[in-house]
C-alpha cells in the first residue's frame, strides 16, 4: 500500500509542476500556436497537453520505482537525475514560450535530453520497467528538439 502511495504522490507531483508552469507560459505558448512558423511535423497544438500528461505521469510513477527501491548511492543518482531533468523540463517553458530565446532553448533542450536519458539508464540498474517508462519520453525530447531547431530556423 505504501508503494501505491508513493506513486500517486510522486504522478501528482509531477502532474501538478507541469500544469503550474503550462499555466504560467500559457500566453507564451498561445502565440506560439497562432503565430509563429512551424517545421514540417508539427502536431496541431491540442495534442502537446495530452502528450505531456502522459509523459509526466510516466516520469512521476518511474521516480517513485527509485524512490521505493533499496537505498544505494545508484538510487540517490537516480532520483537527483530525475529532479535535475524535471528542472531542466520545466525550465525550458520559459526559456521557449515566455522569452521566445529559441537558441538558447535548443542548447537547453538538447541537455536536457542527456539528463533524462541518463537518468533513464540509471534508472535501469534498479529497474527495467521504470527505465522502459521513460522511452516515450526520449522519443518525445528527440521529437521536440527537432520542432525546436525548426522554429528557431523558420523565425529568425
Amino acid at each position: 500500500m505504501k508503494q501505491t502511495i508513493t506513486v500517486l504522490i510522486c504522478i501528482v507531483i509531477t502532474e501538478a509542476l507541469g500544469f503550474t508552469v503550462g499555466m504560467l507560459t500559457r500566453e507564451g505558448t498561445r502565440i506560439y500556436a497562432d503565430t509563429m512558423a512551424k517545421p514540417p511535423l508539427s502536431p496541431p497544438s491540442f495534442l502537446f497537453p495530452i502528450a505531456w500528461t502522459i509523459l509526466y505521469a510516466l516520469m512521476g510513477a518511474g521516480v517513485a520505482m527509485m524512490i521505493n527501491s533499496a537505498a544505494s548511492g545508484t538510487r540517490t543518482l537516480a532520483i537527483a537525475l530525475f529532479a535535475a531533468q524535471l528542472f531542466f523540463n520545466l525550465a525550458w517553458c520559459f526559456i521557449f514560450f515566455t522569452f521566445k530565446n529559441y537558441s538558447g532553448a535548443l542548447i537547453w533542450i538538447i541537455i536536457l535530453f542527456v539528463l533524462a536519458l541518463l537518468m533513464t539508464l540509471v534508472f535501469r540498474k534498479i529497474s527495467g520497467v521504470a527505465a522502459a517508462m521513460q522511452i516515450p519520453y526520449l522519443i518525445w525530447l528527440a521529437f521536440a528538439t527537432y520542432l525546436n531547431a525548426g522554429v528557431m530556423v523558420l523565425n529568425r
